[in-house]
């Protein structure tokens, strides 16, 4: 019997292209991991009209992880409203944190100056607007709760500070806009700066999203970790991937009290299914965040260390990286290229 039980979402689009990226390199570390596919994603719902089947709930619940790959929500209403399967698991698992780093890469093409990043955005992943919670009320008037709690808001941000004491980093900022969204961002803020209070060892503060949208852009290496809610985490993080070269880089994890799903930061990309084009950088990353998370760091350090390599050499050579490092390489070719350098 395998060490572990992972399962594993192929996902939409191009999701299992990447996902099968990822899987290659874990299984040529000779990981003892038993990697079962279930039914879930866009396919899953059209096939069997549930976006997670009732068997790979049973695989999920006797599992150590998730393994998810980039998944397709439709947009609009009618027969197709629903909620994204990332959104649902996050939800039904209770994964309530989205830990996504931004960590430059040497060789990687940059759009600014700031080329030794080094943040974390902790994002809360089960209430503000991404409850779900809509309603219509007229054909002219439609409206979203914003829902946070004290139990949630409370734990995101001693998450977050953990994290900060783990990791031997220094300062943990929390994002809101509590000047205008005053009793929700207010509460927070209230009850972060209170959690706070545990952690005298850390620096903390609170500023507004505007503003750290705009150092996002101007002054990105301000921030060492980042706490916020749903909806600005979602933009923010997105905005640090441009920042890395580009959602291609970007890993993710959603984590819980005792269970974890990781998955890349980008979407499905539908129109380059079948290509191999997609970067398999981001899902390869996130697979080391599992290797970490499993407490496998020295197969971790190793995936980490090929794929540095190989995006340093990429550029100089771009026979070995894919088209959004301005390069000409499959996504199998560049997985080739990073298995190889962990031999």
């Amino acid at each position: 019997m395998s060490k572990y039980k992972i399962a594993v979402i192929e996902g939409d689009g191009t999701g299992p292209e990447v996902i099968g990226c990822a899987l290659r390199v874990l299984k040529s570390t000779g990981l003892d991991a038993e990697f079962i596919p279930i039914e879930a994603g866009y396919w899953a719902y059209q096939k069997f009209g549930k976006q997670v089947t009732d068997s790979a709930w049973e695989i999920i619940h006797e599992s150590n992880c998730i393994l998810k790959g980039p998944t397709t929500t439709p947009t609009g209403g009618g027969e197709t409203r629903m909620k994204s399967v990332a959104v649902m698991l996050r939800q039904k698992l209770d994964l309530y944190a989205n830990v996504r780093p931004c960590k430059s890469r040497a060789g990687v093409p940059v759009p600014t100056k700031f080329t030794d990043l080094d943040f974390v955005i902790v994002r809360e992943n089960t209430e503000g607007l991404y409850k779900g919670i809509e309603y219509e009320m007229s054909e002219d008037e439609v409206v979203s709760l914003r829902v946070f709690t004290r139990k949630g808001c409370e734990r995101i941000s001693r998450f977050g500070f953990e994290l900060a004491r783990r990791e031997k980093r220094k300062k943990v900022t929390l994002i809101t806009k509590a000047n205008i969204l005053q009793i929700t961002d207010g509460f927070f803020t209230n009850i972060f700066n209170k959690v706070a209070e545990n952690y005298p060892d850390l620096e903390h503060e609170d500023i507004f999203v505007d503003r750290a949208n705009m150092y996002m852009i101007t002054r990105p290496d301000y921030f060492d970790v980042i706490v916020t809610s749903n909806l600005f985490g979602d933009v923010l993080s997105d905005a640090a991937a441009g920042l890395m070269g580009g959602l291609g880089l970007a890993p993710g994890a959603n984590m819980g009290d005792s269970f974890a799903m990781f998955e890349a930061v980008h979407g499905s990309a539908p129109r380059y299914a079948g290509q191999n084009k997609v970067n398999p950088t981001a899902m390869i990353l996130s697979a080391v965040m599992m290797l970490k998370y499993l407490g496998e760091n020295k197969i971790a350090e190793k995936v980490e260390k090929a794929v540095d390599k190989v995006l340093l050499e990429g550029a100089t050579n771009k026979e070995i990286v894919t088209y959004d490092l301005d390069g000409t390489a499959t996504n199998i070719k560049m997985t080739d290229e990073i298995v190889k350098r962990m031999e």
